[in-house]
């Protein structure tokens, strides 16, 4: 074990230390299911899968199993039936880090686990104001900020998760035309586990005493050097522009045609005026509240694991 930048709140592990608590987890994934779950740019392989994942996903499963035990214990002492609770998780970390395929890796593997088959999965995409109300606040070049949420929404959809509700709705974001997609929803319905995913799910600002983290069970914070994240994002707006942006209900089409040259320059003044912006004011002084933080190096490769200790 490597020492910890903060050995009182955490327990820190390089890669190899981490992997060897997979212990006996069998690796239930193929590389075609990989291929399903990879962003873009990213070249997550089975070896990341083994050595990252299976020991995150056993460690998991016993929270999950000992946060059940605990349920049924408390039923118990009321005389009452143990209501069905998910085990809420939430990602948290910068634009293009990797949140995405973490949480989607990490879904499919959970759901594998016989203790636990039903892992839903959702984005706080959904919970950002639609564009109108954006512009209409003068806020439209700050999306993804924490203003940009409705944190109310947010809070009461995790209210009635963690109430136990028989089934919870939530928005749906298109990233294609950047915005909510209005009259759908996606809905849950009493997960085992529910993973939360979003750029501010650690953020304490609230105009009340609530907080959206209050609702998790276990949280996650995927980090990297900033400018390696920089570099990820030019990287994926350059595929994009080959890709998403071509399509002719995209928000972003006419960014199409720029030249290799102007796309980059394009991605880094988005970069510094917006998404670095964001990450340095209001993401990442969060991270040390998560249960864990994932160091990721240049090429996506996860290098140290600190785990907060109980």
């Amino acid at each position: 074990m490597i020492n910890s930048p903060n050995s009182s709140r955490y327990l820190a592990f390089d890669r190899d230390e981490w992997a060897d608590l997979r212990a006996a987890t069998p690796l239930t994934i193929r590389e075609r299911d990989l291929e399903e779950l990879r962003g873009i740019n990213e070249k997550i392989d089975l070896d990341e899968v083994a050595a990252i994942y299976l020991p995150l996903t056993r460690l998991i499963n016993l929270y999950v199993s000992a946060t059940q035990n605990l349920h049924k214990v408390s039923a118990t002492f009321l005389g009452a039936m143990a209501p069905k609770v998910p085990y809420v998780i939430g990602i948290a970390g910068s634009v293009a880090v990797g949140k995405s395929t973490f949480a989607r890796i990490l879904q499919e593997l959970l759901t594998r686990w016989p203790d636990h088959p039903r892992v839903d999965l959702i984005t706080t995409d959904g919970f950002l104001f639609p564009n109108a109300v954006l512009e209409d606040r003068g806020i439209m070049n700050r999306k993804g900020f924490p203003e940009s949420y409705d944190t109310k929404a947010l809070l009461s959809f995790l209210r009635d998760v963690k109430g136990g509700s028989a089934e919870v709705t939530a928005p749906v974001y298109s990233h294609v035309v950047y915005d909510i997609v209005d009259d759908e929803r996606v809905t849950i319905n009493q997960p085992d586990i529910l993973i939360l995913e979003g750029l501010n799910v650690l953020q304490v600002g609230s105009e009340s005493n609530e907080f959206v983290s209050d609702y998790f069970d276990f949280s996650i914070y995927i980090d990297a050097e900033e400018a390696d994240i920089e570099q990820w994002y030019i990287d994926r707006f350059q595929a994009l522009r080959e890709t998403v942006f071509r399509d002719p209900d995209s928000f972003f089409q006419h960014y199409a045609h720029l030249t290799d040259a102007e796309a980059v320059d394009m991605a880094r003044t988005i970069w510094r005026e917006i998404n670095g912006k964001n990450l340095v004011e209001n993401i990442e002084p969060t991270k040390s509240r998560a249960s864990l933080l994932v160091k990721k190096g240049a090429d996506h490769r996860v290098t140290k694991v600190n785990l907060r200790r109980l």
